[in-house]
């Protein structure tokens, strides 16, 4: 309890992760709502947006959330290097 509150232990990288598995859920639904919305139902237009919304909404949610890990990971590097 201590390294929560003296800031010693992040908690915002466990946020992160989890934000990343809705935008992940997020990307998979939007993706495929898009794959069968429109008036004339299922068209190949629609798939492949459908699919496009799908990979890139996980690529960039993944480069997103990585981006911000990197930033914590860099802070442990440093706190180890100050304590040494």
């Amino acid at each position: 309890m201590k390294n929560l509150l003296f800031f010693n232990k992040m908690i915002t990288p466990n946020i992160i992760t989890f934000i990343y598995w809705l935008m992940l859920v997020g990307a998979v639904f939007g993706g495929v709502g898009i794959m069968f919305s429109g008036y004339g139902g299922f068209s190949a237009g629609n798939f492949f947006g459908g699919l496009f919304t799908i990979i890139g909404g996980a690529v960039g949610a993944r480069i997103w959330c990585e981006l911000l890990i990197v930033l914590f990971k860099m802070n442990e590097a440093l706190q180890e290097m100050r304590h040494k």
